[in-house]
């Protein structure tokens, strides 16, 4: 096992549903499947009373629930006694962090990780700056061994002021090379999958432009609603939680150009030419090209659940957006002219998280035209819940008849491989120690999303919605039918 990828992992937030859910099931699972050096530990902190002992316990019921591999009573021997607990105020005890660091260096040297740290901020944004100045103040980072890297969880900001404050408060503590800013989407299998099946097939790249691509269609629904997150949800709303980090993000995937190579600077570099393209909203297409939406009561898989504003910690009169659908552009020479389809909500009537390319049909000649049967070709990327992907083309159907019918090639990826395909938060914490950056996001990547997000705020600050306006278990706002439909084309609500 390379030496490089010994290393601590030092969670600050390890009292957290993130740590619990996600993080510490991840990090067995790498254990699990041998992805990690022998030499590893784990120092979780947070403001909570208990002992190590205590938390392992804790943490053992979390492993048994989350993680996707059984647990081995030896397997999980060895991994308990890598599971270390600190208590102290890490909002500004400075005492505290001399004392981490003490810690720290006595697990360093019992455990040989060889001085190599990756601190995860698993805590509210508002912490991040406060945290890594204080790593720096105690000579916790940039440290002449090893190697020490800070993961940060979004929000990034809450809007483009505040993350170039952000960003440049933090850039002068640590470098650059160091900030692994997370979007855990691209950390998904489908997600990575995309790169390969643009530009590892002759089949597609000479068709991925404006010539043969009618249309591309980003959807994530989900089920559920803000359950416990009213308080963050109410400064985030969809915009901040859905589009300017997930959604963006897969665009940029779709769009991007070919790289030069697979260094990581090389593919980020792509993926902010996409962002810095992306069409800004105006008044005029602010009321066209997109629609809001907020849902009310309703029923989700036969259970009757309350609307937003009757959500814990929500406003009774709040006017937060929990949907939205838009059309934009790119404006570059590839997809100029693409109408680009985004939607996303909570409590729809669908789990579904996939994009849809849709190619441009056939000139209506000959006997094609006498049948009117060609339906469009497809390629359907499968994110979430399930994972694969297929393609939809046009096939003569079987009979004396000359009829056409709709064919699909399709890959099943959770059928294939059922639970070996890792977790997100596993790719992510292995590519952040095997210092790959290309699956996080760059601050200029952060800087353009923003900008785009801001020049649809901006038509947002005198308008008064109408919500809700659409129930819990539903398709949405009626609106968002007809934001595509007045264009001669519909939503496509696929399944593997």
């Amino acid at each position: 096992m390379d030496i490089e990828l010994s290393s601590m992992f030092v969670i600050f937030g390890g009292t957290g549903d993130l740590t619990k859910r996600k993080l510490i099931p991840a990090i067995f699972s790498l254990m699990h499947e041998g992805k990690l050096s022998e030499n590893f530990t784990i120092v979780s902190i947070g403001r909570q009373e208990k002992t190590s002992e205590q938390y392992r316990e804790e943490m053992h019921e979390y492993v048994k629930e989350f993680s996707r591999f059984p647990l081995n009573n030896k397997l999980w021997d060895n991994f308990i006694k890598r599971i270390f607990y600190k208590n102290f105020d890490f909002t500004s005890n400075n005492q505290g962090y001399k004392d981490l660091d003490l810690f720290l260096e006595i697990m360093d040297n019992e455990y040989s990780t060889r001085g190599n740290r990756l601190y995860y901020l698993a805590v509210a944004p508002e912490f991040f700056e406060g945290i890594i100045r204080n790593l720096k103040n105690n000579n916790m980072v940039c440290k002449s061994i090893g190697w020490q890297r800070v993961m940060i969880e979004k929000p990034f900001g809450s809007n483009l002021k505040t993350a170039r404050i952000l960003n440049n408060n933090i850039s002068k503590l640590i470098p650059e090379e160091d900030i692994f800013r997370i979007d855990h989407y691209l950390g998904k299998e489908m997600i990575q999958n995309i790169l390969a099946i643009r530009f590892g097939n002759s089949l597609f790249e000479p068709l991925w432009n404006s010539n043969y691509i009618d249309n591309i269609q980003i959807t994530s629904n989900e089920l559920i609603g803000v359950e416990n997150r009213g308080a963050y949800y109410e400064n985030a709303g969809i915009l901040k939680d859905m589009l300017q980090n997930h959604l963006l993000q897969m665009l940029t995937m779709i769009a991007m150009e070919p790289p030069v190579d697979f260094d990581p600077e090389s593919i980020r570099d792509e993926k902010v030419k996409v962002l810095r393209s992306l069409r800004p909203f105006t008044l005029a297409s602010l009321k066209e090209d997109i629609v809001r939406g907020q849902y009310g009561a309703g029923t989700v898989n036969e259970a009757v659940v309350v609307g937003y504003r009757q959500e814990e910690r929500v406003s009774r009169e709040s006017n937060t957006d929990t949907f939205i659908a838009l059309k934009t552009y790119i404006d570059n020479f590839r997809f100029g002219g693409v109408p680009i389809y985004i939607r996303a909500g909570k409590r729809m009537d669908t789990k579904s998280t996939e994009i849809v390319i849709q190619f441009k049909k056939l000139a209506g000649i000959n006997y094609y035209k006498e049948f009117d049967q060609i339906g469009s070709n497809l390629l359907v990327l499968k994110i979430q819940p399930e994972e694969g992907f297929y393609f939809q083309i046009n096939a003569k159907k079987p009979g004396n008849d000359f009829k056409m019918e709709k064919v699909e090639l399709d890959y099943c990826q959770s059928c294939k491989y059922l639970n070996d395909s890792p977790e997100a938060y596993e790719k992510l914490l292995l590519e952040a120690i095997r210092n790959n950056s290309s699956l996080f996001t760059r601050w200029d990547e952060l800087e353009y999303s923003w900008k785009f997000i801001e020049s649809i705020e901006k038509g947002y600050k005198n308008d008064v919605s109408n919500y809700p306006n659409y129930a819990a278990g539903t398709a949405g706002p009626t609106g968002a039918v007809d934001l595509i439909e007045k264009d001669g084309r519909q939503w496509w609500n696929t399944e593997l």
